[in-house]
């Protein structure tokens, strides 16, 4: 019996050790992007030996009073983005490319309010959204290779957590801006700030 209790514990300090051990292996990357005004995204490039699971996360982007909505949406590489149109006009969704690579346009159709059209993002890199209906609309997905992103609030602070302690390349995206890639070492907290420019 008091050898029972004795594993128990042990089990037990076991247990604690590894979960703080497994929480101090993860830190943040917090920040700030300037020189542009409004959201940007923020997120971790390619980390060598490491796959990530695909997020089963399903975003909608709106089409609603002839503006995508939201206007930039940051997802997982592999994820499925739902486009739902809420307005009265027929709408169409288009990209010319992902990440500059004009091979990869895609064309989703038009169609009529209450539908919605899926599409998985499986390549990374910023896809700008446009309408054929109505050319004024535009909106971008930005496809993160990693589940490590931030869209910045409207002053350009950002937070992403969970990340593991190493070392990574950290992107900063802005419309109209040139993206910002610096390197970053991930300890605990870590502070990376972005000055992005036309």
């Amino acid at each position: 019996m008091k050898h029972d209790l004795v594993v128990k514990h042990s089990l037990a300090l076991a247990a604690l050790v590894m979960m703080v051990v497994a929480t101090s292996q993860a830190g943040t990357i917090s920040g700030k992007v300037s020189g542009v005004s409004g959201e940007s995204a923020v997120y971790v490039e390619v980390a060598a030996g490491k796959t990530f699971p695909a997020s089963t996360q399903q975003p909608v982007i709106d089409q609603k009073g002839l503006m995508f909505q939201p206007h930039i949406t940051v997802v997982q590489q592999g994820t499925t983005v739902e486009f739902l149109n809420s307005d009265s006009v027929a709408h169409n969704v288009f990209w010319p490319s992902v990440g500059g690579n004009k091979k990869l346009t895609h064309n989703l159709g038009t169609w009529p309010k209450g539908d919605k059209r899926p599409f998985k993002f499986d390549n990374p890199g910023a896809v700008p959204l446009l309408c054929n209906v109505h050319p004024e609309m535009s909106g971008y997905v930005i496809v993160s290779p990693t589940p490590y992103f931030a869209l910045t609030d409207k002053s350009g602070e950002y937070k992403i957590e969970n990340v593991p302690d190493g070392s990574y390349t950290v992107t900063a995206w802005h419309e109209g801006a040139k993206s910002q890639s610096k390197p970053v070492a991930v300890a605990g907290d870590t502070k990376a700030d972005f000055t992005l420019s036309k």
